[in-house]
């Protein structure tokens, strides 16, 4: 890692989901991803999201609570059931949400989720909680 702040660029081959329904948050959470050494794809929803899992082995899933047509928990139990009967890889799920509290916290870690960030994204969390679970996949 460099003084910028940035990653190398061998974190590019870490895939990343970005399931966020509103289209500031993805601009921003894009930028924040670029800037540290990450490329993302971007799906509107859960729906999509499954989608887009059924074509890409993903790494990491960054997911929005609040989506329409499938929420982040509905979607992130469906993923998990698959998991579970299939052979799909297990793939690690933070929560992204300005919904801060325990309870919320409890409620995301009981859908299947790994992790959690709160909105607005600190950088240096973001950071941080990337390099984990992408030195945990090696």
């Amino acid at each position: 890692m460099d003084t910028s702040g940035k990653l190398d660029s061998s974190a590019s081959s870490f895939k990343i989901l970005l399931a966020e329904d509103n289209p500031v948050n993805q601009k921003v959470a894009k930028r924040v991803l670029n800037h540290l050494g990450y490329q993302a794809d971007i799906v509107n929803n859960g729906v999509e999201a499954i989608k887009a899992i059924a074509n890409t082995a993903y790494d990491l899933i960054l997911m929005d609570i609040q989506m329409p047509e499938m929420d982040g928990l509905e979607t992130t139990k469906y993923i998990r059931k698959q998991e579970s009967e299939t052979q799909l890889p297990p793939i690690a799920i933070v929560a992204m949400t300005a919904n801060a509290t325990d309870d919320d916290q409890n409620l995301c870690r009981d859908a299947g989720m790994n992790d959690y960030i709160s909105k607005p994204i600190q950088i240096e969390k973001l950071k941080n909680l990337l390099q984990y679970y992408e030195s945990a996949k090696t």
